[in-house]
């Protein structure tokens, strides 16, 4: 390998959220944070010069993205998800989380209803319920550690009021790949209701072999007037902190509704940090994003044999895509209060917890092994001196042979 994923970099007292918020977040000292979905890898080594060689020059106005920004973007879509995208199609937002927040106002009114597949990244509830939309609950079948669209149920779900549905692609966090089948007759069933796909394909790029995502919007041109596209490199190359999505519609109706939502709270305009980068990393960032995944690959193969031969009560599910590993916890029989209790108090490792990802989370962890070895592996073995320590006064840990 090219790049050094083993190597632990300090990002304490560097205004990182996940390491020097989590004390106040969480309400505990000492904590090994993998929470977030963010990586501890340093980026690309053509994204820092980039970005140095912007700093050295010294003057920071405002940003007006080249050419060679909606090219690399457009070759990025092409050549990893043999997805045609044209350079109109492209909006921006500070954010994807951002940009599902101005979709829920411009294609929807206050009452409306938007269905959602918990278990499923949080934000999406609180999108539509901070603007005064009623959330649906599709909720997923999971069949043998894997989640499964329930499709009979999520027409049951459907009424006039219904006019969006929050497609997340890959899924987060059950980390599903969602097949070209399961994406279209997920389409067809929202084309015959009116209903307005908002696919979040955030995680896109985080693919393990042979796995191959399908963008919603590459399925057909009548889904691809019938969507949005929400991606992004922030998760792909970490770039979080540059605030820098591309927002892909194809139907000229609904890009202009959506470029006039940007405008009317003046966020259209990129930084010029978050634009270099986002070529930078598109650009020359293949052979990054390819090693990074067979190491967080790797993590996730060791985290699943630890836990199988050390702890099998705890048992992660088969991940198809994103570094976040989902954790099945519910044999410990603890109710979601205890569960968050024990990893925080006496594992000392802060993760999210299942519950708050919506009916089906509970009983769940959400873990990130976008770090190095060491780390995952000191998580694993303070999640199991934690569970150890609980044995004694539970007679039911003590049948499963802990």
């Amino acid at each position: 390998m090219k790049y050094k994923f083993d190597k632990v970099i300090d990002r304490s007292n560097t205004s990182c959220a996940k390491w020097d918020a989590t004390e106040e977040l969480f309400g505990e000292k000492d904590l090994l944070p993998l929470w977030v979905a963010d990586m501890d890898f340093k980026v690309p080594d053509e994204v820092v010069k980039v970005i140095q060689s912007q700093a050295e020059h010294g003057i920071f106005g405002y940003t007006s993205k080249k050419e060679g920004y909606y090219k690399a973007v457009i070759d990025w879509m092409k050549n990893r998800h043999n997805w045609s995208v044209e350079k109109e199609w492209i909006c921006h937002s500070p954010g994807v989380v951002t940009a599902l927040s101005l979709i829920v106002q411009a294609y929807s009114e206050p009452g409306d209803k938007i269905i959602v597949q918990p278990p499923v990244y949080y934000p999406f509830m609180k999108v539509i319920q901070n603007h005064n939309r009623q959330v649906v609950y599709n909720s997923l079948l999971l069949t043998e550690d894997r989640y499964e669209m329930d499709f009979e149920d999520l027409i049951s779900k459907i009424d006039s009021s219904v006019k969006m549905i929050l497609l997340c692609n890959p899924h987060n966090p059950g980390g599903r790949v969602w097949t070209k089948l399961e994406l279209e007759r997920l389409g067809n069933i929202c084309m015959e209701h009116g209903i307005l796909v908002v696919s979040d394909e955030i995680h896109a790029d985080l693919i393990f072999k042979p796995g191959e995502h399908t963008p919603f919007a590459a399925i057909s041109e009548e889904f691809a007037e019938n969507s949005i596209i929400c991606t992004a490199p922030s998760k792909t190359f970490n770039l979080a902190g540059l605030q820098t999505s591309n927002i892909i519609i194809s139907s000229e109706t609904l890009r202009g509704k959506f470029i006039a939502e940007t405008e009317k709270y003046a966020i259209g305009m990129s930084n010029s940090f978050g634009a270099l980068a986002t070529e930078a990393a598109y650009k020359y960032g293949g052979q990054w994003l390819d090693e990074v995944l067979d190491y967080i690959e790797g993590n996730l193969q060791f985290i699943t044999k630890y836990f199988e031969t050390n702890l099998p009560v705890l048992k992660v599910l088969p991940l198809e895509a994103t570094y976040l590993a989902w954790i099945d916890c519910r044999e410990l029989g603890l109710t979601p209060e205890e569960l968050e209790k024990l990893f925080l108090s006496k594992a000392k490792v802060a993760l999210n917890q299942g519950y708050v990802f919506g009916p089906g989370g509970e009983g769940f962890v959400r873990m990130n092994l976008a770090c190095s070895r060491s780390i995952v592996e000191r998580a694993g073995k303070q999640m199991i001196e934690a569970v150890n320590s609980i044995v004694e006064i539970s007679p039911v840990l003590e049948t499963k042979n802990i």
